[in-house]
């Protein structure tokens, strides 16, 4: 199998920057693997690498759809599938970013969801208004009759889930769980050192996250929710409901005063941050690297280490 490089960790930790420091010494581009940065005209709120460090070297699956569109887990697993495979083929190293556990675990595994149709937005908006008409508790009922499975992860406020299981069903005659067991039967796509930037002291990571939130507002945080508003992107939208957007948003329309929306930012940054660290932790096989006190380039000399190792015993 084709050997990937993984950059993982939650938000803040410096994924960027070590990810850019690999891929100059390996001869690599950047793959995002960010739920967020694939938006144009979120770059503030979503932390995404600036323009200086997009020069520095090749960033892939940024800026890729406009805010408001439909994004999948099997749609990412696609795009990023291509964008390794041209990589490889060019005789460069993918090094993929990102702090979307779900994003780099369904590409890593060839997790294309097998069959699982791409989304249909005229039957979508048809649900969607089932929904908002029947309810939650409905609409779960719906669910439970074609996927039982399914429908008892869910719940009945778990609006956008049920609506996609229920697509999926009507789409193909076929249960969410069904696709899933088949996608799961699938070998692993790619063999991958898999990096984890950690910190065995919490404090210092939510400190890091306070810094970048008040980093992030001074830049224009509020600034670039309103340019999205202002162009027409619903509340309701995925992108508009990504920490930050939201409680700018509920600032920008008086719900909050600016001083809570930061403040609320912070609180849900934190603990998005500990979400994320919970999923990574299931990787037994990963490098974790201790991100306090350590340069990219001194982490990177680390990764580069282990990386020639792993090819090694590839080649053996």
């Amino acid at each position: 199998m084709k050997k990937l490089l993984v950059i993982a960790g939650p938000t803040a930790s410096g994924k960027t920057a070590l990810g850019i420091a690999l891929a100059r010494r390996l001869n690599g581009e950047i793959v995002s693997a960010d739920s967020m940065q694939i938006y144009r005209g979120m770059d503030i709120g979503t932390a995404k690498a600036n323009a200086w460090e997009q020069a520095q070297v090749p960033h892939h699956l940024l800026d890729i759809l406009n805010p408001g569109e439909n994004y999948s887990v099997s749609r990412y697993v696609e795009d990023a599938t291509l964008v390794c495979e041209d990589l490889f083929r060019a005789g460069k190293q993918p090094v993929v970013v990102g702090g979307t556990g779900l994003y780099i675990d369904s590409l890593l595994l060839g997790r294309c969801f097998a069959g699982a149709p791409a989304e249909d937005t005229a039957l979508r908006g048809r649900l969607g208004a089932d929904y908002d008409r029947e309810g939650g508790e409905a609409m779960l009922r719906r669910l439970q009759a074609v996927d039982p499975a399914r429908a008892q992860k869910l719940s009945p406020t778990d609006r956008r889930r049920i609506i996609r299981a229920l697509e999926i069903h009507t789409l193909t005659g076929r249960s969410m769980t069904e696709h899933d067991e088949e996608s799961r039967k699938q070998p692993p796509a790619y063999d991958a050192l898999y990096v984890v930037l950690c910190f065995s002291e919490r404090a210092k990571l939510y400190e890091r996250i306070e810094r970048r939130v008040d980093r992030m507002c001074e830049e224009g945080l509020f600034e670039e929710t309103q340019k999205l508003l202002t162009a027409g992107v619903p509340d309701e939208s995925t992108c508009m409901q990504a920490i930050g957007y939201r409680q700018a948003a509920m600032a920008l329309r008086g719900e909050l005063s600016r001083e809570e929306a930061v403040a609320q930012i912070k609180q849900a940054t934190r603990r998005y941050a500990k979400r994320q660290m919970t999923w990574f932790r299931r990787h037994e096989e990963a490098l974790f690297l201790e991100a306090e006190g350590h340069t990219a380039e001194e982490l990177a000399e680390t990764v580069c280490q282990r990386f020639a190792a792993a090819e090694g015993e590839t080649d053996d």
